[in-house]
């Protein structure tokens, strides 16, 4: 459930071309999401894991595609990615966050990619967790 004080979406907009999500809120805040961000920073289980140091890095994501978002009640969207991935619940507050922190995360992303020694468009592979995650 968001926070009080996360402000609300007023617009949201799937991108398909150009793959973001453009996410604007109450506060004036519009965020240009690239689906790969939200890919790899998936809040499933499937990708954070069920506890510390079980997270997966995501790679091979570059070209991603949403197919299909739902909204969750009044607090998050469920996006449906064309690789099958779909148990991911967006909360607003979750948005708005990697949003805020988008250079950030995308750096982080990086690092752990580099870090594991793989190439960020190559298949799936184990890694070690991120402080990001809990963006």
């Amino acid at each position: 459930m968001s926070r009080p004080s996360t402000p609300q979406p007023t617009a949201l907009t799937l991108h398909q071309q150009s793959r973001v999500l453009e996410i604007g809120f109450s506060d004036g805040a519009v965020f240009r999401l690239p689906y790969e961000l939200l890919r790899v920073y998936s809040p499933s289980a499937e990708v954070r894991g069920h506890g510390p140091g079980q997270e997966v890095l995501q790679t091979g994501k570059r070209l991603v595609e949403i197919v299909d978002i739902e909204p969750v009640g009044h607090y998050a969207v469920q996006p449906s990615f064309n690789d099958g991935h779909n148990t991911g619940l967006y909360t607003w507050e979750m948005l708005y966050d990697l949003g805020v922190n988008q250079d950030a995360c995308w750096q982080d992303y990086l690092d752990r990619v580099s870090a594991a020694g793989v190439d960020r468009d190559a298949p799936m592979a184990p890694a070690a967790g991120s402080a990001c995650a809990s963006h």
